[in-house]
Parts: structure tokens; sequence; C-alpha cells
């Protein structure tokens, strides 16, 4: 349900589509009546190559979250020549990597979290390393403040320096050292000194492109309020220029980046249709001065700015279809060129260098995992660089496209049908996967569990229920009050479309799903104890009121506690733990004993509650998993376990 972590640190295109890159070998064909044989478990276990890359500024060297040997590991690789050179560094235990970014060609920046004990509490806590590329040295910055919060990067230069500016607090007590101060720091060193005093009640601070910063944004807990302060040039006195509820929805017009030479800034507004466009406003006056973009189809989910942070060069829209729109000619010429290699597959540029000439590119497809690739605009190279799952390659697996249905209530429902590939298409034993957040999204993308469980004979649905991101502020907002109803029964109208569509056998239906997903699993067999023949919950909340009332020490817990609230009018009603009772089905748990978004605790008293009320249930404890299953080994055991209890409760034969 929240993400969270770390304080300690210390690819043969053309055999996915018909037409792509020339050299690439095609893969042999397979027909309906000869299918190819099952793959193993283990191919659909194996790590990505790489996650989260990003390419260094000269385009020479790219970062990530690369596999080595069954787990992930921050790498800073050549992306063409002598691998040897790479830096490899391990995640620190109990840790997450909340992002990475380049300084320079020289320097990485890797934010991290922990869950950590505070004063009896367990609070989220972050920090920064640098990493350099040469010498692999790790530098800690701002590791000797005593606050909770110091990866707050506010500015990063882009003439290849390497001084950045972070805020950070110095205090988890309430005094003047609780609100975060903004640093300089030398990268190279780790030296620091302050650019801007704290101020009493503001807890973010935000630059300009130039490095002078420019706004602050104030907030108050008790009464959720927030005010956006400013000046105009970086120099001289803040104003308060805007307030907001956050309670109610309401939000500030904070710059995503400003105008040179003006009190003008690009923000996001909302529109009457529920959805958001971006506008030039002048922050000084609030006054509208243009509409920047908006979605052709879709929502818009972030902007793209420019390596220099000086201008947009798109934005991503929720749209399977054209998931970015490039307003930059240059970026958009890359783009068409690419899509031409590649007519019947996404192709993502992921990266790019700061002259926008070269650029890391993932070319994938529904069915499969896709290829990496290093595109170099001058020369018209497109360099293969990995599969990102090598056991899978270059095979297409089952088919996805997306669906609609109605919900009781008459709401349109979009949903990722996947088809298990040499089976026939009716009366099949039956998936529904529904995703995690709940604020969340399933996309028409490669997803190795839906592939997964296609592999074995299922067909499988991934409903974006009411409350889903991507469809505007009113479908997301449908979902207020919803939790455990509406929204549920969303995800139980999607198997009883599929049964009415003769593509679900009503008798050999199975909910599984991770983290809200693993809660709309369990919940779903207590709401509707005879609608599904088995549940499995991954890393899944039980019990509803433990989950808002933890927010790891953050600032803006009352807040998130009302915006929880306001899901559901009683916790206790909707919560698993306390419907065992009402469950017929068999249950599985799956839980990692690192986790530290969802509380391994949630599934261990999930199964004493149901062994001690005599109800079928087995639960699967990894000691080494996290929320996210990123070693290798805990993710094969994890699909084995969803494998064996399928074949014992929900055959596909």
């Amino acid at each position: 349900m929240r993400t969270g972590v770390a304080g300690h640190v210390i690819l043969a295109i053309c055999a996915l589509v018909q037409a792509a890159v020339p050299a690439a070998a095609q893969a042999p064909a397979t027909t309906a009546s000869t299918p190819a044989p099952p793959l193993p478990t283990a191919a659909f276990a194996q790590l990505p190559f790489a996650e989260n890359t990003e390419l260094s500024p000269d385009g020479t060297h790219m970062a990530g979250l690369f596999a080595v040997r069954g787990e992930q590991r921050i790498g800073i690789l050549p992306v063409l020549g002598d691998q040897s050179k790479s830096v490899i560094i391990a995640v620190p235990d109990q840790t997450e990597i909340d992002w990475l970014t380049w300084v320079n060609d020289d320097h990485l920046l890797v934010g991290l979290r922990a869950l950590m004990a505070v004063e009896a509490d367990n609070w989220y806590v972050t920090r920064i390393i640098a990493i350099d590329r040469t010498s692999g040295k790790i530098t800690r910055l701002l590791w000797d403040l005593k606050g909770q919060n110091a990866s707050d990067v506010v500015w990063l230069p882009k003439d290849g320096s390497s001084e950045i500016l972070v805020a950070g607090q110095d205090s988890i007590y309430d005094n003047a050292d609780f609100w975060p101060a903004v640093y300089r720091i030398d990268v190279k060193t780790g030296r620091k000194k302050t650019e801007l005093r704290s101020r009493t009640g503001v807890m973010e601070w935000g630059a300009d492109h130039l490095g002078r910063v420019r706004y602050g944004i104030g907030y108050r807990d008790d009464t959720t309020r927030a005010t956006l302060l400013y000046r105009s040039a970086g120099e001289g006195a803040f104003r308060s220029i805007e307030r907001a509820s956050l309670r109610d929805d309401e939000r500030l017009t904070v710059p995503i980046l400003f105008v040179d030479g003006t009190d003008n800034g690009l923000v996001y507004k909302d529109r009457d249709d529920g959805k958001t466009a971006i506008a030039e406003v002048n922050l000084a006056t609030g006054a509208e001065v243009r509409t920047v973009v908006v979605p052709d189809a879709g929502d818009i989910s972030g902007a793209i700015r420019a390596p220099d942070g000086s201008r947009l060069l798109g934005v991503h829209v929720a749209d399977d279809l054209k998931p970015v729109r490039w307003l930059d000619p240059v970026m958009a010429g890359h783009q068409d060129t690419l899509d031409a290699t590649a007519r019947a597959a996404r192709v993502r540029i992921d990266s790019y260098s700061r002259d926008l000439t070269k650029m890391l590119v993932r070319i994938s497809t529904p069915d499969n995992p896709g290829l990496l690739y290093y595109y170099d605009s001058t020369t018209g190279d497109l360099s293969r660089l990995a599969a990102m799952n090598e056991q899978i390659g270059a095979k297409r697996l089952s088919r996805a496209k997306l669906v609609r249905y109605k919900a009781r209530d008459g709401l349109e429902i979009e949903g990722v049908l996947t088809m298990p590939r040499g089976r026939a298409a009716t009366n099949l034993p039956f998936i529904v996967l529904p995703h995690g957040g709940p604020w969340g999204q399933d996309e028409l993308t490669y997803d190795y569990w839906a592939q997964f469980l296609a592999e074995r004979g299922y067909a499988v649905l991934q409903p974006n229920f009411r409350g889903s991101t991507g469809y505007g502020a009113e479908f997301e907002k449908a979902g207020e009050g919803q939790l455990g109803f509406a929204m549920q029964d969303d995800v139980t109208d999607g198997v009883r479309w599929a049964v009415a569509e003769k593509i679900a056998d009503p008798k050999r239906v199975c909910v599984v799903g991770a983290s809200y997903g693993g809660y709309a699993a369990m919940w779903g067999i207590a709401k509707d104890p005879d609608q599904y023949r088995c549940a499995i919950s991954i890393a899944g909340v039980a019990n509803l009121r433990r989950e808002v009332n933890d927010f790891g020490g953050t600032l803006r817990a009352n807040l998130y506690r009302t915006q929880w609230k306001r899901m559901t009018p009683d916790f206790a009603a909707v919560s698993p733990i306390n419907a065992i009772d009402r469950i017929k089905a068999p249950l599985l748990l799956i839980h990692g004993k690192k986790d530290v978004t969802v509380d391994h605790s949630q599934s261990a008293r999930m199964y004493a509650a149901m062994t001690k009320a005599g109800k079928t249930v087995d639960f699967v404890s990894l000691p080494l998993a996290d929320h996210y299953f990123t070693r290798e080994a805990d993710r094969l055991l994890l699909l084995q376990s969803i494998e064996s209890f399928l074949a014992k409760y929900n055959p596909a034969d």
C-alpha cells in the first residue's frame, strides 16, 4: 500500500515484432496446433536485466538496479566497451532504493529509504549517497544530520560541476532544526555549507534551473492546510502567494519549472473534466498566461523536463497506445524514427544524454519482457544491450488486450485480459489479479505474474477498479467511501463479465493479489465466499486499522489518515481478519520478513486467526524477501508456492 525505505548504506527485436531491426533473427513460428512447450517457472522468476536505468549526461555510461547473481545491485556500466570497468554496489539490508540520478558525467546520486526504530515507533528515514563512477567510492551526504529526512534534492548543476542543493532536517523534535534547511554540498567530498536557513512551518523547498531557491511549501498537519511561499529572483524575502486545504483535495500551483526572465512558471492545472493539464501562470499574480498541453487521451501523470531543467520536453500520459507525448520536436523525431523500426511493439525512451543525441531505449510487447537498446542518433546506430529476461529471450508468450465491462452500478471498468497460449478461449480456469495501491493502474505492458499464470493455463484479468489512477479525478474519487464495497464489487463484476462472455469457468476462479491486491484477495473470499475457489494474498493487508495508523513518522500523518478514512466508513468492518467466519475458500499467504512497506505481521496474524478458526490456510514466510521480491531465490519460491497451491485447489487441467 505504501512504498518505502533506507538509512544504512554503506536483447532479437524482430522476434518481438514482424518488422523491426533488420539484422535481428526471426523466431520460428508457432501455430495453435503445435504450441511451444511451457516455460519453466525459473524463467519467470529471473530478475530483469536492469530497472530504473539512467544514462549519464555524456551518454557513455548507464546506471540502474542490475541483476547480479540473483540479486539486485546498484550498478554503473559503460554502455559500450569494456564491462570490466563497471561499478557494482550491494543494496544495504532493510533498505530500498527510492531513485537514482546523475549529477555530472562522473557522479551518481542514490536516494535511500529505511524503516527504523525511533523512540518506540517505526519511522521511514531517508538519506543520499554519491557514487564516483571511476573509483566506486561512496560518499554519504548529510548523514551527520539528526532528522528523519535528508534526501530532498532541490537542484542539480548542468555544467558538469559537483555542487548540489539538498534540503534536510537536523532534528526529530519540534524546534527550529526540525524544519529543513537547504545545504550546498560537494558530492566529491561530502562537504556542506548552509545555502538557506530553515523556516518554521516550511517543509519543502524548490529552485529554478539556475540553482536559485525560489519557493517553499509550508504545511500544518493539524489543519492540513498548505501555503506556497515565493520570491522572484532567488533573493530577498519570501511572501505567501497561495493557500490550499489538502484535506479538501485543493492543491498548490507549485511550479514544474520556471520561464526564464519572468515570474512565470509551468504548473499542473485541474480541468473541468477531471483530467490534468499543464499551464503557464504568473506566479506573482496567479494569472494564467496560456495552456501548454492538454491530454489527448488518458491523463497526464508527469512532466518530462529538458536535461538542464529549463524547458518542457514532453509529458507522461496514461494512454496504452501512446504513453509519452513529446512536445520537443527533436525528441518527437527520435520517437518517430524508433517507432518505425518496431511498429507492433512499444518503444520507450527510458533516458537520454544532455544533448538529446544518445538514449537508452526499451522495446517490448505485452507478451514479451523486451530488450534494451542504445540509440545514437548521430550515427543512426541502434545497438542491442541485453534481453530484459535472457531465459525468455524473444519468445512470444500469451497475448493480452484491453477489455471493458460494466460494474453493477453502470460504471465502466477497464482491465487487462491475458489469454493462455495454445488453449481454446472458452471455459478457462480463471485468475482475477487486482493491482496494489490501491492508487495504481495496470497497463497493457509485460507483467511477469500475469504471464506466468497464463503459461500455466489460466486466463488472467487485471481490473482497474474505481479509485485507480490514470482515468481522471472523477474515476479516482469514485473510490472514496468504497474500499471493501464498490471497489471490491468491481473486481467481482470482472469475474462475472468473464463468465458471461464464456471466457471463465465459474467453478474454477481464484483471486490473487499483492499489497492492496492481497487485501482484495482476502476480502474477496470473505465478501463473496461462493465466488472464488481459492485466494492468494502476497504481502497483503489483513487489518486495515493498523495500516492507517502507521505512517512512519511522516509530517503529514494526519492528512494521510484523513485521506484513508475517506476510503471507507468502517475499517474494522471491511478488514479480512475480522471476517474469517465468512471465509470458505482455501487461502495462501506469502510474505517476506524484510518487507518494510506492509509489515510481515499482517500475514502472520491472519494465518494464526485462520488456523484457530479451523480454516484451510497455508503460509509461506520468506526470511530474506522484501516487498518487491528483488531476490531471484525469493521470486522463484513465490512462483513455486503459487503454482503448487493452484494445482491443488484450482487446477488448470
